[in-house]
């Protein structure tokens, strides 16, 4: 009698090269696809130690360069899972680019601006800082790039997305004015992406952080921060911002890594937490990074 063999486990052991460097810190601050036209430089630094400097010859005759990395704030996967991009409705996460992946790597090609020593200089990217690259390889143009192909559901998108926006985005006053504290006052400013979110489909949507909440007043979220709004024919109200952590959980020694803590707790100084909000919210726990206990970005 034949023995019945189960299904062989393979592990494998991938270790990073090296870690992004950008001035985004938050999920939120990199759109889900660079837009190569604004003027951003990131970089790539290699690891030492390991030869990099050799493995680099070469590459500065290339443009662009592919990367692989790791979703490292990822904790688990989803076999649907809804899109941010299009009408509300999941997606089976192998037609989508969703970090929610089983094993979450990402590809992104960038454009290289120049290399010095173990750095890459990069143009604009869809990476956080911190994240973990395992390989570099270069991008060529004559085999990457294959713009007559079909691109599944992501044609209807595109073609929405083509035509103007559905919806105009205003400020109330309390909201200009807030607005204009956290950008004066903290460097915060997210206002063009506030707009980007709410001008196509400011409807509930999950991946778009887009709610109602239990007094009926719509939010979104973007990043450490909260956006209320009301939605009218063709315009879409900001009536108000607000921290996305309660005073409590800013406040508590036992969470030292919360995104823009100072700015979040000068912003309820200034103006307090409703009591709606206070029922409304249950303290969020800050990202984990994933599986890279030994493997923090060097300083």
């Amino acid at each position: 009698m034949l023995r019945e063999e189960k299904p062989m486990e393979l592990s494998l052991t991938l270790r990073p090269i090296g870690f992004v460097r950008t001035p985004k810190p938050h999920k939120f601050d990199a759109r889900h696809q660079p837009r190569e036209e604004e003027a951003e430089c990131n970089t790539l630094e290699l690891l030492p130690g390991h030869d990099f400097e050799q493995a680099l010859r070469d590459l500065e005759g290339f443009s662009r360069i592919w990367l692989l990395w790791w979703f490292h704030r990822n904790e688990s996967w989803k076999p649907m899972v809804q899109p941010p991009r299009g009408p509300r409705g999941k997606r089976g996460v192998f037609s989508t680019r969703s970090p929610h992946r089983p094993n979450p790597l990402g590809m992104t090609p960038v454009r290289l601006l120049g290399i010095s020593g173990r750095k890459l200089l990069l143009g604009p990217c869809d990476l956080v800082d911190g994240t973990p690259v395992f390989d570099i390889k270069p991008y060529i143009p004559a085999y990457d790039a294959f713009p007559e192909e079909r691109g599944g559901w992501t044609e209807a998108v595109d073609c929405a997305e083509a035509a103007p926006p559905a919806y105009a985005v205003k400020f109330s006053a309390k909201a200009a004015e807030q607005a204009e504290w956290l950008a004066a006052s903290h460097g915060v400013d997210f206002r063009a992406r506030l707009v980007e979110l709410l001008e196509r489909d400011p409807s509930p949507h999950r991946t778009r952080r887009i709610r109602r909440r239990a007094d009926g007043v719509l939010e979104v979220g973007c990043g450490a921060w909260r956006a209320r709004f009301e939605v009218g024919e063709g315009a879409v109200s900001v009536l108000e911002l607000g921290a996305g952590y309660m005073p409590s959980f800013l406040n508590d020694p036992a969470r030292p890594h919360v995104p823009e803590r100072e700015a979040q707790l000068a912003f309820w100084a200034k103006w307090p937490p409703s009591p709606a909000d206070l029922a409304e919210r249950a303290p969020p726990r800050p990202p984990k990074a994933r599986h890279w206990k030994d493997a923090q970005p060097p300083e």
